[in-house]
């Protein structure tokens, strides 16, 4: 449905820095008529987590869904969007939880910030999850596509057999927290990527002091024959170098995916990157630049190119508060 004649700005996570996205909209060439922002002739499309850890989440929700409301912008659900639902959503009948994400110190952790800005707004709250529902789970234009942290041709197909339009309903999160059902891996993957668990049952804390058993990974990489750990690690925290010369298993190599060189561009974002915003290749990238640490909020400028152009990312560097007038 997307019209091809026309150029998309394609923005990484968000996570609730409005003040910042309204910056950064503006150096786009957006600007504000009756409440939302527009583009004469180009459309913005959110890689989703609009909300969660940021200092304005509801603003940052406001500006979105308006965007998309008024039809100059198309927004992802970003594995925060579908926490919230799994949050917020009774189990099936016959669990051991009482929600499909379990309210544990860890998972409420994760949303409180969220939580503690709407507690005021109730109403305003359930309006916002009735909307991620619209939230399709990816964007397949043809040329290019989008996906919040992994395209797994295998599960993108299963996802569209079961929701053509790859927006899912209340009976996929309920479903989802069934480990190992379809859903569960739909979400897990998509939303997600793919981890790998550490070796030796070790655990490691990351610098936003939550402790994980497993580690991300280039969902891409098969095609380069990756050979231990360090190969394929693609997160901002790097494995000690014990665990990243760790030979790969025979096993943990059979799930790698592969993203070939000669697919459509593709564009993720999820991942905390830091650095210059570049291309990871000339047909993927990713525009996660961790904005809410005081990073870069990335927006892609495409056209009609065939390979991705470094020189077309455009970004705003997020501002610590105690260096704002």
């Amino acid at each position: 449905m997307l019209d091809s004649s026309r150029g998309y700005d394609l923005i990484g996570d968000v996570h609730g820095c409005a003040l910042t996205l309204a910056r950064l909209l503006e150096q786009l060439g957006y600007r504000q008529q009756a409440g939302v922002w527009r583009h004469p002739q180009r459309m913005a499309l959110f890689v989703g987590d609009i909300i969660d850890r940021g200092p304005r989440i509801r603003e940052a929700l406001e500006i979105v869904r308006r965007m998309v409301e008024a039809g100059s912008a198309l927004c992802l659900m970003g594995n925060h969007e579908f926490n919230a639902l799994a949050w917020t959503t009774p189990a099936l009948a016959g669990s051991t939880q009482q929600y499909v994400r379990e309210h544990t110190p860890r998972h409420e952790r994760m949303i409180r910030e969220t939580l503690t800005q709407f507690e005021q707004h109730p109403q305003e709250w359930r309006d916002s999850l009735d909307w991620f529902y619209q939230l399709p789970l990816l964007l397949d234009a043809g040329r290019f596509r989008l996906v919040h942290a992994c395209w797994d041709p295998e599960l993108v197909q299963a996802l569209r057999a079961r929701h053509a339009d790859a927006r899912i309903d209340r009976h996929f999160v309920q479903q989802a927290g069934e480990h190992g059902s379809l859903e569960h891996r739909i979400s897990e993957r998509l939303l997600r990527g793919l981890d790998l668990r550490l070796p030796h049952g070790l655990t490691l804390t990351g610098h936003d002091g939550i402790t994980r058993a497993f580690f991300r990974t280039r969902f891409w990489e098969a095609d380069d024959e990756p050979q231990t750990y360090g190969d394929v690690v693609f997160q901002p925290d790097a494995l000690p170098e014990g665990i990243a010369g760790h030979p790969l298993s025979s096993e943990q190599k059979s799930r790698l995916l592969l993203y070939g060189r000669s697919e459509p561009l593709l564009f993720v974002g999820h991942y905390w990157r830091a650095g210059t915003p570049t291309p990871i290749r000339p047909n993927l990238a990713c525009l996660d630049y961790s904005a809410v640490k005081y990073g870069k909020l990335v927006a892609y400028r495409l056209d009609d190119e065939a390979q991705l152009d470094p020189r077309k990312f455009v970004w705003v560097d997020v501002e610590r508060p105690e260096r704002r007038p």
